[in-house]
């Protein structure tokens, strides 16, 4: 299995000549918002010019729906580009990472030559973050990544706990980078958001995926907030025409989609308990308690190891997330599962049945 890979690829040619039933990747199950659709269809004669290198109206509807003044805002191919942007603008020696997280944030690091200092996340302790215990480990470096809620064990931190965290990271001079890609799937998210700090917190760097709950990955929209003199930085190092026109047009209009917005989070909410307790009827499987729209769940038990229960399920048609090449997990056997519709999530345990 590659260092890096993700999930997602459904571009090999699926089993007897049919179609994957994707639940490696974690995209909103409600799919593409028909005015988005909509949307990108009518401004598909604009590509003929370059897009707003300022982005003006995406800075502006993002400005509206979450709060932040627009100075503080920087949009990206996507949230990684951000996480690359950063590190190669400030250049830390040493990056933190709890693991298992994102590997896109030990790829970036090592994309800037930087050392990578793990501090494990413990089963026994079901991967929750302790921030006492990063004190310890990860106090002396440059920089750290907190994925919020995290990929892929859905563990979240409190807002209440990051703030108790953030004086020690701005008294160390530690560049924080807060991932809340996934936050949007939670209807109490303000409980756990940051992105309001970072005119306090100089160093920290909160980033936004839009394509995960707007359901649109292949247009790669992201943003960040930070301080201003940081979002200015940031804005000298990228490339000015980083985000497409279409990706502009298509964000503007799904963050105006309010019923979308409660809709897909009533939806995941639900769904996410069903799949979990369905999974937990299941002989061998232990998965972890979700918070948003993918499970981690230990295979151990059902005596195949990760690598060997995905391969099963690939024949079945089924792709799902193999941990194995997470940091932190080696040696383990975990996959990830996407929460998707009920008669999708249904097909997905009649085959997960099948093969364990």
């Amino acid at each position: 299995m590659e260092r890096f890979e993700h999930g997602g690829n459904i571009y090999a040619e699926a089993p007897a000549g049919g179609r994957w039933l994707d639940f490696s990747a974690n995209i909103n199950p409600l799919g593409l918002a028909p005015e988005v659709k909509e949307v990108i269809a009518q401004n598909i004669e604009g590509i003929v010019h370059y897009p707003d290198p300022a982005a003006r109206e995406m800075k502006a509807a993002l400005a509206r729906h979450y709060g932040l003044p627009q100075e503080q805002l920087l949009l990206g191919n996507g949230a990684a580009e951000l996480f690359y942007l950063l590190l190669h603008m400030v250049r830390p020696k040493r990056v933190g990472l709890p693991v298992p997280s994102f590997s896109d944030y030990q790829r970036a690091a090592e994309a800037v030559g930087a050392e990578v200092v793990f501090s494990p996340l413990l089963a026994v302790e079901d991967f929750q973050v302790d921030t006492d215990r990063l004190k310890e480990e990860l106090g002396e470096v440059d920089c750290i990544f907190l994925g919020n809620p995290n990929n892929p064990t859905g563990k979240v931190l409190t807002r209440e706990q990051l703030m108790a965290y953030l004086p020690f990271l701005k008294e160390r001079g530690i560049w924080t980078v807060v991932d809340e890609s996934f936050l949007d799937f939670l209807p109490d998210e303000k409980d756990y958001s940051v992105r309001d700090l970072v005119r306090t917190y100089r160093h920290l760097l909160v980033v936004r995926s839009l394509t995960k709950f707007y359901a649109m990955p292949g247009l790669r929209l992201g943003f960040a907030s930070g301080h201003e003199s940081l979002i200015e930085r940031l804005e000298r190092g990228k490339d000015v025409w980083n985000v497409n026109s279409l990706a502009q047009a298509a964000g503007v209009a799904a963050l105006g989609l309010k019923e979308y917005h409660s809709k897909s989070r009533r939806f995941v909410q639900q769904e996410k308990d069903w799949l979990y307790a369905r999974l937990c009827e299941i002989r061998g499987l232990k998965p972890l308690r979700p918070s948003v729209n993918f499970i981690m769940t230990d295979v151990s038990q059902t005596g195949l190891t990760s690598a060997e229960l995905t391969a099963r399920m690939r024949a079945q048609g089924v792709l799902v997330r193999d941990c194995a090449n997470y940091a932190g997990l080696e040696g383990q056997q975990y996959i990830r599962l996407a929460v998707r519709t009920r008669e999708e999530n249904e097909q997905m345990l009649k085959a997960l049945e099948a093969v364990v």
